[in-house]
C-alpha cells in the first residue's frame, strides 16, 4: 500500500514539473514574438542567441512552427494545465475536512 504523504508529494513535484515546463514553453513564444524584428548587431547578438534558445525550447517540444504563427496557443496550454492542476491537487475529502463520520 502506498504512503499517503508520499503519494501528495509525488502529486505536487509532478504538477510543479508541469507548471514549470509550460512557463518555459510560454515565455519562450513570448519573446520570440517580442523580439521577432529586433536590430541584429551582427555576429555575437546577445538577442539572436536567446532567440535561438527559445526556438529550441520550443522545437523540443514539438510546436516550433506553431510558435511563430500564434504566441496564444501556450496561454491555452497553461491555463488549461492549470485547472486539471488545481483539480488534482486540490481534492477536498471527508478527511481533510476533518469531518466526523458517525453511524
Amino acid at each position: 500500500m502506498r504512503n499517503p504523504k508520499t503519494s501528495k508529494a509525488v502529486r505536487i513535484a509532478a504538477g510543479a514539473l508541469c507548471v514549470m515546463l509550460l512557463v518555459a514553453v510560454l515565455f519562450s513564444a513570448f519573446y520570440i514574438a517580442a523580439e521577432a524584428d529586433h536590430d541584429c548587431c551582427g555576429e555575437g547578438c546577445r538577442i539572436c542567441v536567446c532567440l535561438h534558445y527559445c526556438r529550441s525550447i520550443l522545437h523540443q517540444f514539438g510546436i516550433g512552427r506553431a510558435a511563430r504563427h500564434a504566441a496564444v496557443m501556450p496561454v491555452f496550454a497553461v491555463l488549461i494545465a492549470a485547472v486539471f492542476a488545481l483539480t488534482a491537487l486540490c481534492r477536498e475529502t471527508l478527511v481533510t475536512g476533518k469531518v466526523r463520520l458517525n453511524n
